[in-house]
């Protein structure tokens, strides 16, 4: 078995790292694992509510997220406590590693939103992403960075998320 794939398990602890720390972790449940696309479900894990002005993450929200082996990114559907869509936050981030019930994904400062009805699409933290030096540092992970935005931003204008994350 390879340092990516996953023994069979419920339970996964998500770390996100950003700038070589670690930014938040958390416990999710493993929903699936095909040794390239894992899909995991958690609650909303920030600390109270973050409130973006155009969504709001709270308490009771629901993650299932979309992590790849092989993809510059992952999406995130969030629903409300209820049910309710509220659509879908995108991060740009080096492939995903799972072993040993962690997955590890370095976020790469980009990020995309796609409302739950299509009408908002935007681009995110591209400021940061510039400030980060990754272009000066790292110039292939830099490209794929900016070639994942691209990519996410086309299949979100183009209607949505569905073939990618079936």
């Amino acid at each position: 078995m390879s340092a990516n794939s996953a023994e069979p398990a419920d339970r996964v602890e998500v770390v996100l790292v950003k700038g070589g720390r670690t930014k938040i972790r958390y416990a999710a449940e493993l929903l699936r694992d095909d040794g390239v696309h894992v899909l995991v479900r958690a609650p909303w894990a920030g600390e109270g509510v973050r409130d973006f002005g155009f969504v709001r993450f709270e308490p009771g929200d629901v993650f299932a997220e979309h992590y790849w082996r092989d993809r510059w990114y992952s999406v995130k559907e969030v629903r409300a406590g209820d049910g309710t869509l509220k659509g879908w936050y995108c991060d740009i981030a080096r492939p995903a590693a799972l072993s040993g019930g962690r997955l590890v994904v370095e976020d790469l400062d980009l990020d995309l939103w796609r409302s739950a009805d299509g009408a908002d699409v935007r681009r995110l933290d591209e400021d940061e992403f510039a400030e980060s030096g990754l272009a000066e540092t790292d110039p292939r992970a830099a490209a794929a960075a900016v070639a994942a935005l691209d990519e996410l931003e086309a299949l979100a204008r183009a209607g949505g998320f569905e073939d990618l994350l079936a």
